[in-house]
Order: structure tokens, then C-alpha cells, then sequence
């Protein structure tokens, strides 16, 4: 009898566990199973390793749905479509991009949407239409892109560098380098040659400016002489005319006698001619004493 009873509590604890149980779970269903859901589409061109169905959906960050369907595009073989679950009310705009999220370390990954504005013009699927959001590459799709062209340069700058750092160019390189050590050098030499050439240009300069100072000096002081000549010549010559004019008038008028008037005169003329007759000597046997009044020349015997 006790047997029989306890195998009766337990029958009916099992029964209303199991009872409680199904409500519970049909309790917990209940807002699931009224939720409504669009489906959408994204196509990609890289793998999709660690993407399944029922993977997550976010929208900046905001579980918005789920994975429903993964498959090659039949009409695309180079092409991922992913069709995708979101609920009803969630608002995708045309500019919005899909691409694939690491989930931590554990290599698997869900589907993240970014990007759109309220100006963009909203998809609205229908039963008959299936809108498609735009994709891009992941962040580790993109690296690992990056990563393979830059190591593509950086193989073509070690070739590059191998070859200017072949044998042939580390020598002429060389050569290079003693050349401009040699050129330095004469350029130094040159450097010099040309600082003592304008120092004698300079010592040059100088002594002509001395020079040209003393012949300035010996032309003022034999101006100096020579002005007082040329004044008393000039005011002879005006004499002479003045005379001469008189002389004109008185022979017109037959006042004097031309022999008594010239006799002075021709004696004074032969004198003046003797006198420039001995300073044309003078100056053709030793013009610089006439010009710069150096010694008078000694006159030797007789002379």
C-alpha cells in the first residue's frame, strides 16, 4: 500500500511538472509568436566563416533580428546571399550598409547595420518583393586586404632596394663620393686663389686711387700756372686787336707813318716767335716737364 502511493505522488509531481512546464514555455513564446517579421536580403563577396543561421542582427548595436537563410546566389557564384529576418516597424533606409561583426574572440559573427539618415527614402518589403540592403567589408576583410597590398609594396621595395644596393652602384657610389672629395679640395684651392686675387685687386685699387689722386693734384696745380698764362694771352691778343683797330682808323685818315708804326711791332713779333719757337723745342725734346713741372733740364756748355 505505501509503495502503491508513492508512485502515485510521484505519477501526478511528473503530470503537473510537466503540465507547468508547457504553459511556462508557451507563456514565454507568446510575444514571440506574435511578433512580426520583413525579410530583407544582403549579398556579400567575402567569406562568411563563423556566420549562421540564427546569428544576430544589429542596428547600432540593437538586436533588430536574425539570420534566417545563408546560400550561394544561384544566378552569382562570386556572391554570399544572406536573408534576413528583422522586425516589423524597424525603419531600414536606402543608405543604410550591412557587413559582418567578430563576436569577441570566439570567431563567430553576426550582422551589423550602420549608417542612414531620416532624409533617405525608407525599403518596405511586400510578399512579392524582397528589398536589398547594401554591403560592405568587414573591418578584418578590409585589414587583411590592406595587409596583402601592403606587403606587395613592401616586396617591391626590397627588390628595389636590392638593386640599388647591387655591387655596381655601391661602387659607383663610391666613386661619386671621391670625386666630391676631390672637387671639394680644388673648390677649397679656388677659394683661396680668388681671396688673394681680391686682395691684390683690392691693393690695385688703391694705388690707383693714389695715383689718380696725385695726377689730380699735378693737373690743379698746373692749371693753377696755367690759367694766369692763358689770361694774360687773351688780354694781349685783346690789346693787339684793340691796336690794330686804331691803326686801321689812323691809316685811313693818313695820320701816321706805316714804317715808324711797324718797326716796334715786327720787333716784338720776331721776339714772341723766338720764345715759341724755344717752348715747342722744349716740349718735343721733354714734354712731362711741361706737363708735370719736373726739373728743369741742366743746359750743358755752350748752351
Amino acid at each position: 500500500m505505501y509503495s502503491r502511493v508513492n508512485y502515485t505522488v510521484v505519477g501526478l509531481f511528473v503530470l503537473l511538472f510537466g503540465i507547468g512546464l508547457v504553459g511556462f514555455s508557451f507563456w514565454l513564446a507568446k510575444y514571440g509568436l506574435q511578433q512580426k517579421y520583413d525579410l530583407y536580403k544582403i549579398y556579400m563577396y567575402e567569406s562568411v566563416a563563423g556566420l549562421s543561421k540564427d546569428s544576430v542582427v544589429k542596428l547600432r548595436g540593437v538586436d533588430i533580428g536574425r539570420v534566417k537563410e545563408i546560400r550561394i546566389d544561384p544566378e552569382h557564384v562570386e556572391r554570399v546571399e544572406i536573408l534576413l529576418s528583422i522586425k516589423q516597424g524597424i525603419p531600414i533606409k536606402e543608405d543604410m550598409i550591412a557587413h559582418t561583426s567578430l563576436v569577441g574572440v570566439t570567431g563567430l559573427l553576426n550582422i551589423e547595420i550602420e549608417g542612414g539618415s531620416n532624409e533617405a527614402k525608407t525599403l518596405k518589403p511586400t510578399e512579392e518583393y524582397i528589398p536589398v540592403i547594401k554591403s560592405s567589408s568587414s573591418w578584418f576583410d578590409a585589414t587583411k586586404k590592406d595587409i596583402g597590398t601592403l606587403t606587395v609594396r613592401l616586396v617591391h621595395l626590397l627588390e628595389q632596394t636590392d638593386k640599388l644596393l647591387s655591387d655596381e652602384n655601391i661602387e659607383t657610389f663610391g666613386r661619386i663620393l671621391k670625386n666630391t672629395e676631390v672637387l671639394s679640395a680644388k673648390g677649397s684651392l679656388l677659394l683661396d686663389e680668388t681671396n688673394s686675387t681680391v686682395v691684390a685687386f683690392k691693393t690695385a685699387v688703391e694705388n690707383l686711387n693714389n695715383d689718380v689722386d696725385a695726377i689730380t693734384q699735378v693737373f690743379t696745380e698746373l692749371g693753377d700756372e696755367t690759367i694766369p698764362a692763358v689770361k694774360k694771352l687773351r688780354e694781349t691778343t685783346q690789346n693787339f686787336n684793340r691796336m690794330t683797330l686804331k691803326v686801321e682808323k689812323s691809316l685811313d685818315r693818313g695820320d701816321y707813318d706805316i714804317k715808324k708804326i711797324f718797326e716796334p711791332l715786327l720787333v716784338d713779333m720776331e721776339i714772341l716767335s723766338e720764345q715759341v719757337n724755344a717752348l715747342a723745342k722744349e716740349f718735343k725734346e721733354s714734354p712731362s716737364d711741361i706737363l708735370f713741372k719736373s726739373r728743369k733740364r741742366r743746359r750743358g756748355p755752350g748752351e
